[in-house]
């Protein structure tokens, strides 16, 4: 096995082939990041290890929609693909007293750590039917973005009595966003319909009392988009987990969300959550429950999001319809 450190870029992929682990032995090469560049990548690998891709253990850090292509392309070729998280390389950068940041030194620092992290789980593609609907869905998500935009400035512009041309131009543009947007959700519904699993899926998790079609659709994006071990994995990955700040007794910050992850997933699961303190049973007892013991409501909130979460992933891993964990205890 040979490790490959790859930084990612628009237009190029910076790597490097680490050869003796103990003495830093390496091999550096620069390719365009395209199917063509990946290709002469792996070329170059075998050419100086004498390893096929499937003795090739390759690094990258997500950047964007760049690695992708690259990323799918190596998992492809036989390649053990790792996409790892920027702040677990950063800290791995640190503890070996790496402060130089550059693009060969990224892709050091990334070979490095595919040899010595050895709770690194393998990346696996998700199915192309979810592929599609993320794209899908991120689209809507800027469909929706532009619609916002100019019902603002529709509403700031009649305030101000800006000429009518100039309202005439924004209602056309609004139209047209609100056309976009119902041709790109009945796409979404189409696409669903289309993939039997992905139906049975979605409608498992509509079964949660809150859950309604956009977050079960996002959820479904989040639930096979990693490699999540557990519900408490997915939670984290979501920033849904509290972090603490304290020291000695000086240092006594207030518990926040890291707020790491998907920022509009989690927008999405805490109106959710608004919900379901209301109208799911088990959410509704954690959040009544942690109100007793004097939480502030916020942080019930936060609370009933995570719960939210653990019901989202318990659905999906059994694969069974929600049944209120109140009703089974009693």
């Amino acid at each position: 096995m040979v490790e490959l450190g790859i930084d990612v870029s628009k237009t190029k992929l910076d790597c490097t082939l680490l050869l003796d682990v103990e003495t830093l032995r390496c091999r550096s090469k620069s390719v365009p990041n395209t199917l063509d560049g990946v290709k002469a990548l792996l070329q170059w690998v075998e050419r100086h290890s004498g390893c096929t891709a499937e003795h090739v253990r390759a690094a990258l850090e997500p950047t964007g929609v760049y690695h992708e292509a690259a990323t799918l392309a190596l998992y492809e070729a036989g390649v053990r693909v790792y996409v790892v998280n920027p702040a677990q390389l950063r800290d791995f950068a640190k503890g070996h007293a790496v402060r130089t940041k550059t693009d060969a030194k990224d892709s050091l620092v990334l070979a490095l750590c595919v040899a010595q992290v050895k709770k690194l789980i393998a990346w696996q593609p998700a199915p192309a039917e979810i592929r599609e609907l993320r794209a899908l869905m991120s689209r809507l998500d800027a469909v929706e973005g532009e619609l916002r935009a100019e019902l603002n400035r529709q509403e700031k512009a009649q305030i101000a009595a800006d000429p009518a041309l100039v309202l005439r131009s924004i209602a056309q543009a609004i139209s047209f966003w609100q056309a976009e947007r119902e041709r790109l959700q009945q796409a979404i519904d189409e696409h669903i319909d289309r993939h039997p699993g992905l139906k049975s899926e979605q409608e498992r998790l509509l079964s949660i009392p809150a859950v309604g079609q956009k977050t079960a659709n996002r959820m479904l994006c989040m639930l096979h988009g990693g490699q999540f071990r557990s519900a408490s994995q997915l939670a984290a990955y979501l920033g849904l987990v509290p972090v603490e700040h304290q020291s000695g007794t000086s240092i006594r910050g207030r518990p926040r969300l890291s707020k790491a992850g998907n920022a509009r997933v989690r927008a999405a699961l805490y109106m959710a959550a608004v919900t379901a303190i209301r109208h799911n049973p088990d959410v509704r007892t954690l959040y009544e429950r942690l109100l007793s013991r004097g939480k502030a409501k916020m942080s019930a909130l936060c609370a009933a999001m995570r719960k939210l979460v653990h019901i989202c992933f318990g659905v999906f891993k059994n694969a069974q319809p929600y049944r209120p964990q109140i009703d089974q205890i009693a």
